[in-house]
């Protein structure tokens, strides 16, 4: 019971500190106005710095992928001579819940075609029971195009309503992991000698990926201690896409591009890999919650007491935009996905309960990974709709001897300097978006390429959309509780 109200408070945090913060940047603008412009000059300042540290690492990852596109990662496995890559297998987990036959099909295809030996790949199609019938119709078409492409394809059927679960990606890949488990032992292969990935259905990748995975792998000094994400590209249907949808799904692709070169503080999101003798340690997912993606670092790092860390590489995997052909239900689609990915902050009460229960962690590892989530998601909520609305309140209703003063009338001049400079980041970003597109379709214009590029002019009003306010909003119910609580939602695919 105490450690319920405990967890309970910890749940609350978040939410408080924003709606906190945005109370106190009203109050203070009709209060205080003149010390609220001190503040908001002091916090673009802020974020200035910290676009041009992002933009930097943007620039380093930029510079990582450019490099490691060109090199023949299968040729790299086989220098390595004390290590046979060969010996290594493959477990590849794809969850599905009423996807149609053409998005699976395209993620299985796309693993049949990789430079790799792919008979080393056992796939697990883990369906739910809830929509069996169609699961198990698209499941044998699939097993009859592709059962000679892999060593196995698994099928897994989730059943509904199991003690200790929500309905979601978690409860139907921790429920796969163990049906996989039983086939493996069945074999008798040494869980060391098996490499997992879990991806989203929609997953595409690319040719070298699993060439790369290995490598990085049988290189690192502890696999096990260690999760490996790629970069996550929404490309698969760019070119269809709308113009808010392509914007939002650009501008997570090169914020997860900057998170690579920032290894400290690396999760694990969406598609990822890790081994399977430290998955089947933890018990696989956490099936009772939502963001099981990002949990299953939490769950491997208390487990080693702080020795587990993510290993950044530098090769895309390619994921769906939202966009469902009908533009105002790709939008409601868009902002249900950016609040389910901000139901992360679910982490914080996680850590908050756990700290404590492992000594052996260094209190600076403690400090830096609890100081990480939570800065980020309080911005992730406060800060778009502070430097892009807020930050010209007090200007507006200060009183007239306060807005003559100097820093008053000079605060629209600074602020505008600051955001121009913040604005050759949103360039530079725009240019690399241009750059890692798939090919154009024959149907689409050649003018879709500038488009492509002036589209970032809605970058401010996406970031308050489907940035700030489904952050907001899902902090907001996290601290509320009880029914106001999210559970899994999954994202339409086209």
């Amino acid at each position: 019971m105490k450690n319920n109200k405990v967890k309970r408070f910890y749940e609350m945090i978040p939410g408080l500190l924003v709606w906190i913060t945005l109370f106190l940047a009203i109050l203070g603008s009709f209060l205080v106005p003149l010390i609220t412009i001190y503040f908001i000059i002091l916090f673009d300042f802020y974020w200035l710095i910290r676009v041009i540290y992002l933009v930097l690492h943007l620039l380093m990852s930029w510079k990582r992928f450019k490099i490691d596109s060109k090199i023949n990662w299968l040729e790299k496995l086989l220098e390595l001579k004390e290590k046979n890559y060969q010996e290594y297998i493959h477990l590849i987990f794809l969850p599905t819940y009423c996807e149609p036959l053409e998005v699976i099909d395209r993620s299985i295809n796309s693993l049949s075609k990789v430079n790799y030996q792919t008979k080393k790949f056992i796939i697990v199609l883990a369906g739910e029971e809830a929509d069996k019938e169609n699961f198990l119709k698209i499941v044998n078409q699939i097993k009859e195009k592709y059962s000679i492409c892999f060593r196995e394809i698994l099928i897994t059927i989730h059943p509904k309503g199991l003690p200790g679960e929500i309905p979601g990606k978690g409860s139907n890949t921790n429920y796969a992991g163990h049906k996989a488990k039983e086939y493996i032992d069945k074999l008798n292969i040494p869980y060391e000698k098996i490499i997992v990935s879990s991806f989203d259905i929609d997953t595409c990748v690319y040719p070298d990926y699993f060439a790369y995975l290995t490598y990085h792998y049988l290189i690192h000094p502890k696999p096990e201690h260690s999760s490996f994400q790629p970069l996550a590209f929404f490309h698969n249907n760019i070119w269809e896409s709308d113009i808010v949808t392509r914007v939002v799904a650009n501008s997570t692709t090169f914020w997860l591009m900057t998170d690579l070169a920032r290894s400290e503080r690396l999760f694990t999101f969406s598609s990822h890999s890790m081994s399977f003798k430290t998955l089947v340690e933890v018990g696989f997912w956490q099936k009772d919650i939502v963001t099981e993606d990002s949990r299953i670092f939490l769950q491997c790092l208390f487990h080693y007491d702080g020795d587990y860390e993510v290993t950044p590489m530098y090769i895309p995997v390619s994921m769906n935009t939202v966009y469902m052909g009908n533009f105002w239900k790709s939008l409601a689609n868009q902002y249900k996905q950016m609040r389910r990915w901000a139901w992360g902050v679910e982490h914080i009460p996680y850590l908050m309960m756990n700290l404590k229960k492992h000594p052996k962690m260094s209190f600076k590892k403690k400090f830096y990974y609890f100081n990480n989530q939570l800065e980020g998601v309080y911005s992730w909520a406060t800060a778009p709709i502070i430097i892009f609305i807020l930050g010209r309140l007090p200007l507006l209703v200060a009183s007239k001897g306060v807005q003559s003063t100097v820093v008053a009338q000079s605060a629209p001049i600074i602020l505008e300097w600051l955001m121009n400079i913040a604005l050759i980041g949103l360039i530079l970003t725009a240019f690399f978006s241009t750059r890692i597109l798939p090919q154009k379709p024959k149907s689409k214009s050649i003018i879709y390429y500038p488009i492509m590029f002036i589209q970032w002019i809605l970058f401010p009003i996406t970031m308050i959309l489907f940035g700030s306010i489904p952050a907001i909003d899902a902090q907001t119910r996290l601290m509320l509780g009880g029914k106001y609580k999210l559970g899994f939602w999954v994202t339409e695919k086209k």
